[in-house]
This record gives C-alpha cells, structure tokens and sequence, in this order.
C-alpha cells in the first residue's frame, strides 16, 4: 500500500468510527425495540434523557477505551521491540486490579474510591518496574524493563488473591469479580470525565510523538546518531502510554487482548511506521470497542461483561494471526 492510499485508508477508518458512533448512540434496550430512533428524541423526554445521560456518556467512554489501549499497546510494541506485549506489561493494569480490590475491601462506602486507588497503583505499578528495572546489573534497557515488569505483575497478582480470599463472599467478593471482567455499565459524565482527564492529555503526548517511535525502536546508538535522547523519550511515551491505561482501566476494569490485537491489525493494513500506525491502532481500537460494547448492552436481556467480549474475538483474532503467519513487524 503506497503513502497516499495509507492516508486514505486512515481517513476511511475515520469515517467508519463516526457511523459506528452514531449508530451506538441508537442501539440498547430501551425501547423493547432495541432501537432508538431520532424523531423519538423529540417526541418523547424519556427518550432524550436516556441518549443525553446514559447513551453518550458510555459511548464515548467505550470509544476512549479502545483509543486508549490500542495506542498504548501500539507504542509499547514498538518500543520494546516485541509483538507480544500490551498495556499491562509493566504492571499497569494488574497495579489497577490490586488498586480496585483494596479500596472496594477497605473503603466500600467512599466516592470515586476504587477509580482513586486503581489510578494510583496502575501509576505505583509502573514506577516500581522501574526502581526494579534500575536495579538490575545485568542486560540491556529492553531486558531489564521485561524482567521488572514480569515480576511487578505477578507480585500485584498474588496481591488480588490475597485482596479476594479476604473479601466477604457475599459482597466484597462480588463487586471485586465483576470489576475485574471489566465494562462500562452504570457510565455517567462522572465517569467518563474522569477518563478523559487523565487519558486524553497521555493520548495527545502519544499522537504528537508518533514520528519518534520508529527511531526509539533501534537500538541507543542508532537512535542517538539520529537525533534522538533515547532514554528520556522512551520513558516519556511509556508513562504516556501508562497514564492512558490506568485513566480507562480504573473506570471500565480490566479489558484484554485490545492493546495486544489492535496494534497487529494496524500494522498489517498501514504498515510499521508509527507515523501511521498509532493513529490506525487508535481508530481500530474504538471500532473494536463500540462493537463489542454494543453487543455486549443488546445482544441478550442482560448485559454482557465487556471484558469477556473482547478476550473471545481477541483471542480468536489472534489465533488467526499466528497461524497466519502475519505476527512481525515491518521495515
């Protein structure tokens, strides 16, 4: 695909994200139709209060969920040079799990308190990889920072199975398991406000460094010949990156496989160059996250955890990939 098709490419994304918004707008449970349609907007009030108060505010917070992790997950590919992680590989997401998990088991009744404490030991989670990572004598930049971020992972675990083996069966216990499935039930403006404020200003840090990632991805003595600070710019995108997972996931709970899937399916249409691909990984993401939200607040008469969605088409998206022989990056 030649540059100019590339840019089309993206600009037809972007069109399939805005009808793919507009119809999510539409699409629930109420009415019994499933279907909302826009004269019933001004005919009936209950019908505008469900759009303005229910419908928007989850729809754009599924949008900024996808955009999110599928960009994080784009530059975390490329920067560790590995096709393999996403946005949990530093112990971001698994520091918001263990966040979510003690405040809903010591401070249940407090406002805002689970997204708070995600917030905070998503970011604890990536500041400790890296005290880790410092600490280390051995191997490269790259080695340290997968062995820190393995360990910091596992540690915070082990933390969550300790958090629900102390938790009440009754209700503790519940609320902990259903986070942890991850989705967007009960989104208000609260909610999504408090996404936007934290992940939006990562995103925009993400987007405008976009051009980097390709030079960040060589080796120091190559990106350093070219211009670059490979350090200091690595760690600006990869707590860019962080700060973008924990603002979503510290709202919506822990959603897999988009940060590691999307990231492969926008390289493999527009090419390696995160001039490109970072911009597709983060349409692609909100595509991927409108779908599955849509399906899981309509298919049934209950809803669906969103988490669970997006690891079955994830991991057979997957699958088809490997098999496929299409998981490798492109120079």
């Amino acid at each position: 695909m030649t540059r100019p098709e590339q840019r089309r490419g993206i600009f037809l994304l972007g069109g399939l994200f805005l009808l793919l918004f507009a119809l999510s707008l539409l699409v629930g449970r109420f009415p019994t139709a499933g279907f909302l349609f826009p004269g019933d907007l001004l005919r009936d009030p209950l019908s505008l209060r469900v759009f303005l108060r229910l419908r928007l505010p989850r729809v754009l917070s599924a949008s900024l969920l996808g955009a999110a992790l599928a960009a994080s997950g784009c530059a975390f590919q490329m920067l560790f040079r590995n096709p393999l992680v996403e946005p949990g590989f530093l112990g971001v997401s698994q520091g918001a799990a263990f966040g979510a998990a003690l405040a809903i088991l010591l401070f249940p009744r407090l406002p805002g308190g689970v997204q708070l404490s995600a917030v905070l030991f998503s970011l604890g989670g990536l500041f400790l990889s890296y005290r880790v990572a410092s600490s280390i004598r051995f191997g490269g930049w790259v080695i340290r920072m997968v062995i820190s971020g393995l360990a910091v992972s596992a540690l915070f675990t082990s933390g969550v199975g300790v958090l629900k083996y102390m938790a009440d069966p009754l209700s503790q216990l519940q609320e902990m398991t259903f986070w942890m499935l991850g989705g967007l039930a009960g989104t208000t403006w609260q909610t999504t406000l408090s996404m936007l404020l934290l992940s939006l200003p990562a995103l925009v840090v993400l987007y405008l460094f976009r051009w980097r990632l390709n030079i960040l991805s060589l080796d120091d003595l190559t990106s350093f010949s070219m211009g670059a600070d490979p350090f200091r710019e690595r760690m600006l995108l990869l707590v860019a990156a962080s700060v973008a997972t924990a603002g979503v996931t510290a709202a919506a709970g822990i959603v897999g496989w988009v940060g590691l899937l999307v990231p492969h399916a926008a390289r493999r249409v527009f090419g390696a160059e995160g001039s490109l691909s970072l911009p597709a990984s983060m349409l692609l993401g909100a595509v991927m996250l409108l779908v599955c939200d849509g399906i899981a607040r309509a298919l049934l008469p209950f809803e669906i955890p969103l988490g669970i969605l997006t690891s079955l088409l994830g991991a057979g998206l997957f699958i088809l990939l490997l098999s496929s022989g299409q998981v490798r990056f492109r120079r």
